[in-house]
């Protein structure tokens, strides 16, 4: 199975929900040869509750992926933190719509949730728990206590920040990271646009049906990351015709 853990199906967290966008991402990620994604679109997007919706009236869903003509998309969502950070949370969509909604109360930046409490959300339901581009400054987690940061199932070697970070220098951070806490470190490329899809992803030996045989994977190291050698043009292209598209389809919130 290949499959990039972090994409958004919106260009941004201001614009509506589209079908004819969310189709676009789907068949890049077929054309760069990935089988899933896990959709991990921002708990505080603009109507949220659209993009769930929609794909419910539209697609099949087992409670674990969307099947979108073979291709799986696993659910999830990006939630904001009180420390400053990004989580990836993914795992059995009634889950994960339950933890969702408990984070009602927490989608501005003067209440965000404190990552313990979102721990404590996540954990018993099931969910896989992934620490968002971790050295990211405008919200990073490496400062975060550590006995926190075990916790986490993996960290995100973020498409993203390889790109303005640096190759080598991202990854030297994430890896060590990692290393040093006895943490995983899985690929996603962060994509809203569809340029950006697949330029890093994961390749596993087998293919899954479920987010908890993912964790169990992923807790083995039973994969590889992969980066694309194309991946500095690829977010170049996302973020220049996001700039032009978010211009026409922005709706205030």
């Amino acid at each position: 199975m290949k499959i990039d853990f972090h994409i958004h199906v919106k260009l941004s967290k201001k614009t509506n929900f589209s079908m004819e966008h969310f189709t676009s991402m789907i068949d890049e990620a077929r054309a760069n040869g990935l089988d899933a994604f896990t959709l991990t679109e921002h708990f505080n997007t603009h109507r949220f509750e659209d993009v769930y919706g929609t794909l419910d009236a539209t697609f099949p869903c087992n409670n674990h992926y969307y099947d979108i003509q073979g291709f799986k998309v696993f659910t999830g969502m990006e939630v904001d933190i009180a420390e400053g950070g990004h989580i990836l949370v993914s795992g059995p969509r009634d889950q994960l719509l339950e933890v969702r909604a408990a984070l009602e109360a927490h989608t501005s930046s003067d209440n965000f949730i404190g990552l313990q409490q979102l721990f404590e959300l996540c954990e018993p339901r099931g969910m896989m728990v992934i620490g968002g581009h971790p050295f990211r400054e405008s919200n990073s987690l490496y400062k975060i206590d550590k006995s926190l940061l075990r916790r986490f199932d993996a960290f995100d070697l973020n498409g993203k920040d390889l790109h303005e970070i640096g190759i080598q220098e991202n990854i030297a951070k994430v890896l060590t990271l990692g290393e040093e806490l006895g943490v995983p470190v899985v690929a996603g490329s962060d994509a809203h646009q569809m340029f950006q899809v697949g330029c890093v992803h994961n390749e596993f030996p087998a293919h899954y049906e479920t987010i908890a045989e993912l964790k169990m994977a992923i807790r083995d190291r039973a994969y590889k990351r992969v980066l694309s050698p194309s991946l500095h043009l690829q977010v170049r292209a996302a973020n220049l015709v996001k700039k032009l598209l978010k211009k026409k389809t922005e709706v205030v919130s």
